[in-house]
């Protein structure tokens, strides 16, 4: 995964509204109801089916690290799927999405002005055009460069150009180091 996509699963795994199970034993049970077999879980976390019954008896207690990992992730992708369609709905129509980070921004400016690029902590509000490509550009299996361009697009538009009230030479923005990049919508 890229830094946007894992930005977009932490701002998911924020808007649940109950928490997922925290026991071996409970997310076992969660994942064989979602996904119907025992076998079907052991594929999903590549274990065999045996250890996918004795973690739902409780014979045992703990998985090995790199399986427990695995479990938690296949409990997290599948938890509340319409709480996260209904916040990413609502982002994409209404509320925008909000974007900070601490990144280099590089950009093309006319002559006589810095086009420099430099590191930059920006907390920026997009409208929800920019929600809406961001959600279609990852379920369509976008790059993390794609992602970036559309979210150094709206950062054009909202935040150094204000929206078209200044800064009107600036042809192109791009995002060349992130630093950090968290989202909220």
């Amino acid at each position: 995964m890229g830094e946007i996509e894992d930005a977009i699963e932490r701002a998911d795994q924020e808007a649940f509204t109950r928490q997922p199970p925290k026991t071996l034993k409970g997310q076992i049970g969660y994942l064989i109801r979602q996904l119907g077999s025992a076998k079907a879980v052991a594929q999903e976390i590549g274990v065999t089916a045996d250890s996918v019954n004795r973690y739902r008896r409780g014979a045992r207690k703990h998985a090995r690290p790199d399986v427990a990992v695995r479990i938690d992730d296949a409990v997290r992708a599948r938890w509340q799927p319409q709480v996260r369609k209904r916040r990413q709905r609502q982002a994409a129509t209404t509320t925008g999405i909000t974007v900070e980070t601490r990144a280099r921004f590089g950009y093309t400016a006319p002559v006589g002005t810095t086009d420099d690029g430099r590191f930059r902590r920006l907390t920026v509000h997009l409208p929800p055009a920019y929600a809406q490509r961001l959600f279609d550009a990852r379920d369509a299996g976008a790059s993390d460069q794609q992602m970036r361009g559309i979210i150094a697009e709206g950062f054009k538009e909202v935040y150094f150009q204000d929206g078209g009230s200044r800064a009107m030479g600036l042809s192109d923005v791009e995002i060349n180091e992130i630093d950090y990049l968290d989202l909220d919508y």
